[in-house]
């Protein structure tokens, strides 16, 4: 159980609950660094075990356990790998990045503009089936390269 001190740190606002933005602030003053509002919010969900978006005291035990840590960090990186795929997924597959899938994307996200040459180029270095579309798992073995 954590030291009731310890969650009243993170509760800034005094009401029984951690938000969001109350764990990024302290995620930040405690990390040294900046944390953006998604990193924070998949922390929270990764053991917001009643699904309000608040933790809880216990809650938050789960979140400073000993041993637990590691096991939210492989939930947090793969949820927000997940999350990073739909981005470039295929709207009519969701489950491959296709060359006009990753065109689309780096597009809208603001690079400049790059052929779909360019984009099955940059697929295939990561291709492992040779299927000219990443899936999960490749997009996961790229992105941890």
């Amino acid at each position: 159980m954590v030291v009731p001190s310890v969650f009243a740190a993170f509760d800034k606002d005094g009401d029984g609950k951690v938000s969001v933005s109350e764990l990024r602030r302290c995620m930040e003053a405690t990390l040294g660094e900046g944390v953006s509002e998604e990193e924070a919010a998949a922390v929270l969900a990764a053991v917001d075990a009643d699904g309000d978006g608040l933790l809880n005291q216990e809650e938050f035990s789960r979140l400073t356990a000993p041993g637990a840590q590691e096991e939210d960090d492989a939930d947090v990186k793969r949820r927000c790998l997940r999350e990073a795929f739909g981005m470039y997924a295929s709207s009519s597959t969701e489950d491959t990045i296709t060359p006009a899938s990753l065109r689309r994307t780096l597009s809208r996200l603001g690079s400049h503009e790059l052929g779909v040459e360019e984009c099955q180029a940059m697929i295939c270095r990561f291709d492992l089936d040779g299927d000219g579309k990443l899936s999960f798992d490749e997009f996961r073995v790229m992105m941890m390269a």
